[in-house]
Parts: structure tokens; sequence; C-alpha cells
């Protein structure tokens, strides 16, 4: 398996045997997050952001500097040289003279893959519009892994915005690695996209349902997206859907004790905050797990392991 300048843009792109040595080196980071490292001292990580981000940004700069590296770039493109009309090719030839490794999320799709083909040092697709999120599906499997014990077996529910949510897309392919099966709950109007459906249904079962309440007493883990009022091009459809599903303590009654409830965050309404005390919650949990996932991705892309 070859990672060394390897780019990270869709988790298609991934065996199973990738997914799960990546899974098994990030384990290895775990210790590293208390006593630090210096695996990638004289590194240095460029974080493009051209939409907003707080976990994604600061758990791959915590992550850079974790492992003894350091970190430049920008979280509003206003302040570079974009606002002066420069294009992104252009950023890209400029940045990566700077860096060892390029970070990048974009409001629109396709933008990793083409910055990909520009760039001399390894891309780190942190979020293209409503594509694809692979980081962050790496790091799902991991808590899921980390708290479950296995994946293969297990019954996966998905809620909420399906179709303009990047990080369910990832999650799908990822899953569709495993033996597993999938419940996706959403409106209508917000359901899977019809080109990630064609994929996964090749690999594992789904099922399209609208109400969680049929099908809760079966999950192993909910996945809870929020509605992404940004996303949609219609604002009177958003107002149509949100607040479609909530998740509250009176929804998971029928629940396994054993149930993993994930957020990719941030939160809106969709869980009620009296679910943070119960042993359901992974969110703030997975969070962490997402600084574990991406030093060791930040490693093996970078040939320190």
């Amino acid at each position: 398996m070859r990672f060394e300048g390897r780019d990270i843009v869709s988790i298609k792109d991934f065996t199973r045997e990738e997914v799960e040595h990546i899974l098994k080196i990030a384990k290895l980071m775990e210790p590293l997050t208390r006593k630090g490292s210096d695996l990638l001292n004289g590194k240095i990580l460029a974080n493009l952001f051209f939409e907003p981000s707080t976990r994604t940004k600061l758990s791959f700069e915590a992550a850079m500097r974790r492992l003894g590296g350091e970190c430049i770039g920008f979280s509003d493109p206003t302040t570079s040289s974009i606002k002066k009309g420069e294009n992104l090719a252009d950023t890209i030839r400029v940045v990566e003279n700077y860096s060892d490794i390029i970070v990048l999320r974009h409001r629109l799709e396709g933008v990793a893959r083409m910055a990909a083909e520009f760039s001399t040092v390894p891309i780190i697709n942190a979020g293209s519009g409503s594509e694809e999120h692979p980081t962050q599906a790496l790091l799902d499997l991991y808590t899921i892994n980390r708290e479950l014990g296995r994946i293969d077996g297990l019954n996966i529910v998905f809620v909420g915005d399906l179709r303009y949510g990047r990080t369910v897309h990832s999650l799908a392919y990822a899953l569709a690695l495993y033996d597993v099966n999938l419940y996706l709950v959403s409106p209508e109007i917000l359901r899977m996209r019809k080109e990630v459906l064609k994929d996964v249904k090749k690999r594992i079962k789904i099922f399209e349902v609208e109400n969680i309440e049929s099908i809760i007493h079966k999950a192993d883990v909910l996945y809870v997206t929020r509605i992404q009022k940004e996303r949609f091009p219609d604002p009177e459809e958003y107002e149509k859907v949100k607040g479609s599903y909530r998740i509250t303590l009176d929804t998971i009654r029928h629940a396994k004790s054993s149930l993993n409830i994930l957020h990719p965050l941030p939160r809106i309404d969709e869980i009620s905050p009296e679910i943070d005390s119960t042993p359901y919650a992974k969110y703030f949990k997975e969070v962490w797990y997402g600084l574990v996932l991406r030093m060791g991705l930040l490693a093996l892309v970078l040939g320190a392991v």
C-alpha cells in the first residue's frame, strides 16, 4: 500500500485494506495526543479554507502541531489574492512552494480533484460543496470501530439532510466496503443523491424510510446531520423541511442500550441537549477521534510512518 505523497480526494479511491491500515495507524497516534511527537518536524501544512470550519480546520492544525509540524494558511479567502481575482490553480501553484501538504475546503464540487491535478504536493479534500468529505468518513469509521469494536454486521441509520450533506455521501461510500445494513431517514426532497445510491446499492443493503421510530430499535449507530440551509438554492424549500427531525429521549426510548449517536457537527436543533449526558452520545468524543485519525493520515501521507 502506498500512502506517501498520495492525494486524499474521495473515499472511493480507497480499498477496505487501505482504510483498515489508516484506522490501525490512527490508533497508534492516541498516546501522542498527550505527549506529542516530532514525527513531522520540519513539515508545513497549508490550510486553504474557502468555507467556514471549526472542527476540520482546527483538528488538522492540532494534528500537525502534535506531530511537530507547522501550519500556515487562511480561513477567509477575502484576505488572500483570491480577492484580487487570482484563480485557484494559481493559488495552489503558489502555496505548494511554501508547504509539504495542502488541506483544501471549497464550496464547489470537484475543486479538490482539480487542485490535485495542479499540485505537486498532496491535496487533502476537507469538504467539496455537497459532494464529499473523505476524512470525516474515516473518522466516523474510526469512532464506530473504537466504540463498538467492529463495523461489519451493524445496522447504521442516517437521518437528516442526505441530499446536500457531504459527510453522509462519503460515509455511505466508506460503509459500502463493509457488511452493514444502511437505513436512510429523510424528507422526500432531501433523500440521498441518486449517484450515491446507485454505487452503494451494489454492495450493501439500503432501506429508505421516513419514520425513524419504526427502525430505531434496530440501530447500532444513529448518524444525525443538520439540514444545511446554506446549500439550498431555494430558501422556501429549506423552510419546508427545517426541523423535520429532532432526536430526543422519547425518540430513542426503544433503542438498544449500546446505541451510538454520532453527528459530524455543528449541531443546530436536531439533537436535544438532553441527549448529551446519556451514554448514547458519542459526537463530542468523535471530535477527539477526528484529531487522532488526522494525525495518522498526515503521518502516512507525509511518509513519517
